[in-house]
């Protein structure tokens, strides 16, 4: 056996094990985001099925914080194609996410001080574990995504000019 071959067969299935489930690429065009956090996400089984199946919509979706808890909303998850009508889990039902109350707590005082918005950026497998990353973040103007995205391009066009010579 080759001398690196065990650290590669590590490797890949540490990628395996920590796999990028879904992504809410719009939110970072939509929102500057400040801050980010990794929490849980309390799913039911046929959910987590479709969510590796990779059957997940986050474009949507928001966070709200409501009795000391943090809401995701409006995310969809199809139902599993291989569970009957009994069985099968409602796609845009509201869903716990599982973090420390001291977070829970910083995020709210953010949120209705700062006039910040809750916004989930991706599902990611970590171990075993889905965990949702949101995002703290402030809604840009029509004006902000137009400098954004100029800013975007000529980094681009810079990156392309410095490799050909």
């Amino acid at each position: 056996m080759a001398k690196g071959a065990g650290k590669k067969a590590a490797k890949a299935a540490r990628d395996a094990a920590n796999r990028l489930l879904a992504d809410n690429r719009l939110a970072r065009h939509q929102y500057e985001v400040l801050e980010t956090l990794e929490t849980g996400i309390e799913l039911l089984g046929t959910e987590v099925k479709s969510v590796r199946a990779g059957q997940a919509n986050l474009r949507d979706g928001f966070i709200l914080i409501r009795q000391g808890e943090m809401q995701l909303h409006n995310v969809h998850i199809s139902p599993h194609s291989h569970a009957g009508a009994y069985f099968n889990h409602e796609p845009l039902r509201v869903r716990r996410l599982l973090a420390h109350r001291r977070e829970i707590d910083r995020l709210r005082v953010a949120v209705d001080q700062k006039g910040l918005t809750l916004i989930p950026l991706n599902l990611h497998l970590k171990g075993s574990w889905i965990k949702v990353t949101i995002g703290l973040g402030r809604g840009r103007k029509l004006h902000d995504k137009r400098h954004e995205e100029k800013r975007r391009q000529e980094a681009k066009e810079a990156r392309a000019a410095i490799s050909r010579y």
